[in-house]
């Protein structure tokens, strides 16, 4: 039943057509956009959706709910329903997997062994496996003397590129703690291969080694100094410095440069694109962004001379803008909600109702606070603490029945006290998923009276804690004035509107983040002949969803460009 995506990216004009669908779809649901569902209760915002869609959703399992980001219908639906979710899938880039083989020449990924990938979890070493076997197909195809790993954090991608591929490699980035955990990291990893050369008699060859640099790349040409350096292989025994390099002035002369960033935050990939246009050295950049909400743009206030958004002639053109509530919802991952799971679904839901319930309280007792202050993670620390007390209480006492329910409400509100540092314990409760579903199941059978009395003033303790540790964090002292429950009390027969409102809105994720990724396809497909350019997911979308990557080379590199779309 799901509409296949009926567009292609291969040229700037099949790009551009792509973009103006997007547009034309989007416009009549700014209002789904660019709300701040903070506002939910203040604003009444369930009132502007279609009343057949809130009445049938009400009905759905959140499961169901769950899949509205990824495209997934029920036949039951209203029609209207239906074809707004399967016309806004078919606008999406497709996440598929790649068969990255055919798209580039002597591909060939490798398992990390376990030294290359101490510290990685499954999705780091997944990106890094995948990615760096792409950027050293790269670099071998434009014969690249160096790597910059741009936004390197602690080098992994880095050292397996220069370690495991053998290339010379720099890595930036703007944290100097990240560059003293690679340059720590790195010797641990030499020490290791220095062995292992020892053993196998071949002592004498050289080991590459990432030479490591901090800096906050803040604009183009920053990233264009740094690139017009001198490319050396370091020698493992007196590497060569780079910030040495920088100080006597050795200008790039005939090298050739790669630029790589696995997930370079919001302006940053944009930048690496320019750099490519901009600077003789480099010849491809392998880009795959993330955290479009940090983007600058183009008429709003955190714009830049080199603004993030739009890059491409063709989005001006079409006269388009997204502002920061839709460039904080191009970060919403299909994936991630279809992961989610009934019960983190449900805690999601309930901490979205308590912040905008908690926007009530600012609004009619703290007018001064303005429109709507970020409070941290609040609402997730008290999520995590009432969850680890009620995991605790439950393996202590498996005997234990919902007649227990009093008491264990009240041993959630006890969890749920934070300290007026803002502070949360940390805490792994990885491997009890089981254990609080099984609670949470235990709970849902009991439906009476009794039980839904229950629950309300579980529920309603929960928000007054919300309340406290948020008015803590905005520093702003309670008072007795505060009629927490009467707020409560007013937003509650809205509360189960806001999943539902949430999941229609989350939808547009993937559409806008596709809308951001063909703006920088066709900025470079407008150069014209002076550079090749592909856009194609590169991993698996079950363990990195964030999968799209934007590939560019000057031209003779061989990289093929028929993947660009499906």
């Amino acid at each position: 039943m799901a509409k296949q995506c009926k567009y292609s990216c291969d040229t700037a004009a099949e790009t551009l057509e792509w973009i103006k669908a997007i547009a034309d779809f989007i416009k009549p649901f700014s209002f789904l956009i660019n709300a701040h569902v903070v506002n939910f209760f203040k604003d009444r915002l369930w009132e502007a959706v279609d009343e057949d869609w809130l009445q049938c959703l009400s009905n759905e399992s959140v499961e169901s709910l769950l899949l509205i980001p990824s495209g997934i219908v029920q036949d039951h639906w209203p029609t209207s329903l239906k074809e707004f979710i399967l016309t806004l899938k078919s606008l999406v880039y497709p996440r598929e997997q790649a068969d990255l083989k055919k798209v580039f020449p002597n591909f060939q990924p490798t398992s990390l062994n376990s030294v290359l990938a101490q510290g990685m979890n499954l999705k780091k070493k997944h990106e890094v496996e995948v990615l760096s076997a792409i950027v050293s197909s790269v670099a071998s195809a434009v014969r690249a003397d160096a790597v910059i790993d741009v936004g390197a954090g602690q080098g992994y991608l880095a050292q397996v590129l220069a370690f495991e591929h053998q290339l010379s490699v720099v890595a930036i980035d703007a944290c100097s703690h990240h560059g003293k955990v690679t340059n720590a990291r790195a010797e641990r990893i030499k020490k290791h291969y220095m062995a292992q050369m020892r053993k196998f008699g071949s002592g004498n060859q050289r080991l590459n080694v990432p030479q490591t640099i901090t800096c906050n790349i803040m604009s183009l040409e920053t990233l264009k100094s740094l690139t017009t350096m001198s490319s050396h292989k370091g020698d493992v025994e007196q590497p060569k410095s780079i910030e040495q390099d920088l100080e006597l002035g050795l200008a790039g002369r005939g090298s050739s440069l790669v630029l790589a960033g696995l997930h370079a935050c919001g302006d940053l990939s944009v930048t690496m694109l320019k750099t490519l246009l901009e600077c003789e050295e480099v010849r491809a950049v392998i880009s795959i962004g993330c955290c479009y909400n940090l983007l600058s743009e183009e008429g709003f206030a955190n714009a830049r001379i080199q603004h993030g958004f739009p890059m491409s002639c063709g989005v001006k053109s079409v006269n388009l803008s997204l502002g920061k509530s839709s460039r904080d919802l191009a970060c919403q991952s299909a994936e991630r909600w279809k992961s989610l799971g009934k019960d983190a679904g449900l805690h999601n839901f309930e901490l979205h109702a308590f912040r905008a319930a908690f926007q009530m309280v600012l609004h009619k007792y703290f007018p001064e606070v303005g429109i709507s202050p970020s409070i941290g993670r609040q609402g997730k620390a008290l999520r995590r603490k009432q969850q680890r007390k009620i995991i605790k209480s439950e393996l202590q006492a498996e005997e234990s029945t919902y007649s227990d329910m009093p008491q264990m409400a009240c041993n959630m509100e006890e969890a749920c006290s934070v300290t007026h540092s803002g502070e949360s314990e940390a805490g792994n409760t990885s491997g009890v998923r089981s254990d609080v579903d099984a609670l949470f199941t235990k709970m849902s059978l009991h439906t009476g009276s009794t039980c839904e009395r229950t629950m309300s003033t579980y529920k309603y303790s929960l928000f007054e804690k919300f309340c406290q540790s948020g008015l803590c964090r905005l520093r702003l002292k309670p008072s007795d004035d505060i009629n927490f429950h009467g707020i409560w009390k007013e937003v509650e027969p809205y509360v189960s509107l806001i999943g539902i409102y949430w999941s229609l809105r989350a939808a547009f994720g993937p559409l806008l983040e596709t809308l951001i990724l063909l703006d920088r396809l066709l900025f470079l497909q407008e150069q014209g002949d002076v550079l090749e350019s592909v856009m194609l997911p590169i991993f698996d979308p079950a363990i990195s969803p964030r999968n799209v990557a934007i590939i560019a080379k000057k031209p003779d590199a061989g990289i093929s460009s028929h993947h660009s779309s499906r």
